[in-house]
C-alpha cells in the first residue's frame, strides 16, 4: 500500500495545481484513476490465465503482440526505474530546502546517494527492513493528513477560520479562463497523474506468485480501488480546498525562494505550526523510499534483460549474496544526474525526469491493455468460452479498447 505514495503524489502535483488549478487536478487524477482500474482488471485476467508465465510485461507483449514490441516495453519500463533514482535524489534536495536553502543542495544528494548504495550493497534484507519502516510512516502520514485537512478547512486549526470552497472561487477552479486553456491544463496534469500511479501494475501482476490466484486477484483489485479513492483522489480534493493555485510557494512559481509540496502548504499557509515540518519530514522519507525501490527494481530488470538476451550478458552476473552486482553499479551511475540539484535549472531537470518516468509508465500500461485486447480477440478466434477463464475482468474487452484509445490521446 505504501509503495505508491511517492514523488508523483507528494511533490509533482504541485505544478499541476499551479498551472491547472484544483479542478484540473481532480479531473486529471479522476480520468487516470479510471484507466488504472481498467488496467488492473486486464492485468489480473491475464495473470490468472497464465500463472506459469513470469510476471514481466514483455512476456505478455511478446506473446500477444510481437517480440520487438515486448523488447521495447521492458526496456522502457527499465528506463523508467533508471530515471527514478536521480529524480528522487533531486527531489530530496528540493524537500530539504524548505528547512535550509543556504547549504549546497549536492551535499544532501551525496548523503542520500551513499546511504542508498550502502543499503543495496549490504543485501536485500536491509532493503526489506528499510522499506517496511518507510512505508509505515507514509501510510500514517496520509491518514493524518486527511483528518488534519478536514479540520483546517472547517476552521478547527490555523488562523483563517472556515475555508470551505473559497479557493475554488478565488483564485478559481482552473488556471485558465478560456475553454482551450482549461483543456490544456487538464492535459498537463495527466502525465503527472500517470507518474503518480506508477507501480500499481506491479501490485496486480504479482498474483501469479500467490497460492490461489483466483481468490487473490479479485481481492487485489478491490484493495487497489480503495487505494485509488482514498490515497489519490481524496487527498487531491483536499489539497484543492486548502491550497490556492496562485500561491508563490508552489513548484513552478517564481515569487518565492523555496517551493514546497502542496501537502506542506496545506498546513503552513494557514499558520499551523510544527505540522508542516512533520509532513515535510515524511515527504523526505517517501522520496528516499521510492529511490530505494528504484535501486532494487532497476538492477534486477537489467539482469533479467541480460538473461533474455535483450542486453549485454555481463549485467546478468549475480554474486553469492544474490545481488546483480554489475547492473547495480550501472544504475548507480545514472544516479549522478542528481548532482544537477545545485544548478538554477533544478526544477526543469526535475520536470524532464518526471516526464520520462510518467510517459514510460503510460507506455507500460498501454502495452498491458493492448495485450488484453489481443488476448480477447485470440479467445474469440479460437472459439473459447470466456467462462473458462479463472478471473474475468469487470471492464471487459471494450474497457481495454477505451484504455488504449485514451492513452494514445495522452501521448499526443
Amino acid at each position: 500500500l505504501g509503495t505508491g505514495i511517492g514523488t508523483g503524489l507528494l511533490v509533482a502535483n504541485a505544478k499541476g495545481l499551479k498551472f491547472g488549478g484544483p479542478a484540473s487536478l481532480v479531473i486529471g487524477y479522476g480520468l487516470v484513476s479510471f484507466i488504472t482500474y481498467i488496467m488492473i482488471q486486464a492485468a489480473g485476467e491475464m495473470a490468472v490465465t497464465y500463472p506459469t508465465l513470469p510476471a514481466s510485461f514483455n512476456a505478455y507483449s511478446s506473446i500477444f503482440v510481437s517480440k520487438p514490441f515486448g523488447f521495447a516495453t521492458v526496456w522502457l519500463f527499465c528506463l523508467q526505474w533508471l530515471t527514478v533514482l536521480p529524480l528522487e535524489l533531486i527531489t530530496s534536495a528540493m524537500t530539504i530546502k524548505y528547512w535550509n536553502d543556504k547549504i549546497n543542495a549536492d551535499v544532501f544528494v551525496v548523503i542520500f546517494y551513499v546511504f542508498l548504495l550502502f543499503i543495496h550493497f549490504f543485501g536485500v534484507k536491509a532493503y526489506g527492513e528499510t522499506e517496511f519502516l518507510f512505508n509505515s510512516c507514509k501510510i500514517l502520514m496520509v491518514i493524518g493528513f486527511i483528518i488534519f485537512s478536514i479540520v483546517v478547512n472547517c476552521g478547527g486549526a490555523g488562523k483563517d477560520g472556515y475555508i470551505g470552497g473559497k479557493y475554488w472561487h478565488d483564485p478559481g477552479a482552473f488556471g485558465s479562463d478560456d475553454a482551450a486553456g482549461r483543456f490544456k491544463d487538464i492535459c498537463y496534469v495527466l502525465v503527472t497523474a500517470y507518474f503518480s500511479y506508477g507501480g500499481t501494475e506491479l501490485y496486480v501482476l504479482s498474483v501469479n506468485e500467490q497460492e490461489n490466484p483466483r481468490k487473490s486477484t479479485p481481492q487485489a483489485a478491490k484493495q487497489s480501488i480503495y487505494r485509488i479513492l482514498i490515497i489519490y483522489l481524496l487527498t487531491m480534493i483536499l489539497i484543492g480546498f486548502n491550497v490556492p493555485h496562485d500561491s508563490d510557494q508552489l513548484m513552478g512559481s517564481g515569487g518565492s525562494a523555496t517551493h514546497a509540496s502542496p501537502y506542506v502548504l496545506a498546513a503552513s499557509i494557514h499558520g499551523v505550526r510544527v505540522v508542516p515540518h512533520l509532513i515535510n519530514a515524511v515527504i523526505l522519507i517517501s522520496v528516499i523510499s521510492v529511490a530505494n525501490s528504484s535501486l532494487y527494481a532497476a538492477p534486477r530488470l537489467l539482469a533479467s534483460l541480460a538473461e533474455q538476451g535483450y542486453a549485454p550478458k555481463f549485467w546478468a552476473y549475480i554474486d553469492r549474496e544474490g545481488r546483480p552486482l554489475w547492473a547495480l553499479c550501472t544504475c548507480g551511475l545514472f544516479g549522478v544526474i542528481a548532482f544537477s540539484a545545485c544548478t538554477k535549472n533544478e526544477e526543469q531537470v526535475f520536470t524532464w525526469l518526471a516526464a520520462i518516468a510518467g510517459l514510460s509508465e503510460l507506455f507500460t500500461w498501454s502495452s498491458i491493455l493492448l495485450c488484453h485486447v489481443r488476448f480477447r480477440m485470440a479467445m474469440k478466434v479460437q472459439g473459447k468460452d470466456l467462462n473458462e477463464l479463472g478471473y474475468l475482468a469487470n471492464t471487459g474487452f471494450w474497457g481495454s479498447v477505451y484504455g488504449v484509445f485514451f492513452n494514445i490521446l495522452v501521448f499526443i
